[in-house]
């Protein structure tokens, strides 16, 4: 696919730009000014886009925005079956914080997508050495350890591998 289509829904949307020739991301702006206190909130974009059969569209944090500000944006994933207002969904982790119209706030990436058949199985034709083991079961190297009335508070060194699952 060398071209998506997008159609401004609203005369003031700003249409996603790239920073760079060469980013996997499309910059996505807010519509509107949005004021948050501790809160989740969907930030309209006034954009419709035009995704073929076979893609999604990711809707991603900026690295900027998380790391200089309480700001959130949260993954999403538009189908292509959507055509409707791409929205932003935006935690803020302090009582107050403005996202001011225009700002770039998330951007969007374009990728294929797989779309396998459902089957219900008792057992896996192959058994990996992981297991069931996740959750951080492969970098565990401290854990912390109370005693039985949880007055005393002792870190102790372990290898994951030692670890019972």
């Amino acid at each position: 696919m060398n071209t998506i289509k997008i159609k401004k829904l609203h005369p003031k949307a700003v249409v996603p730009t790239r920073s760079h020739p060469h980013d996997a991301g499309l910059d996505l702006y807010a519509l509107e000014d949005i004021e948050f206190e501790n809160e989740t909130k969907l930030v309209k974009t006034g954009i419709a886009i035009d995704i073929p059969e076979g893609y999604e569209a990711q809707v991603r944090p900026r690295s900027g925005m998380t790391l200089k500000t309480p700001m959130r944006v949260q993954l999403g994933t538009i189908d292509s079956g959507y055509d409707g207002d791409v929205g932003i969904i935006v935690d803020c982790r302090e009582s107050l914080h403005v996202i001011g119209k225009g700002d770039k706030i998330a951007q969007l990436v374009i990728s294929p997508v797989v779309t396998p058949e459902v089957e219900t199985v008792t057992e896996f034709d192959t058994v990996s050495e992981r297991g069931d083991k996740g959750f951080g079961s492969s970098d565990l190297s401290k854990i912390y350890m109370t005693d039985p009335d949880f007055s005393k508070l002792e870190l102790t060194d372990i290898n994951a591998k030692d670890f019972e699952w």
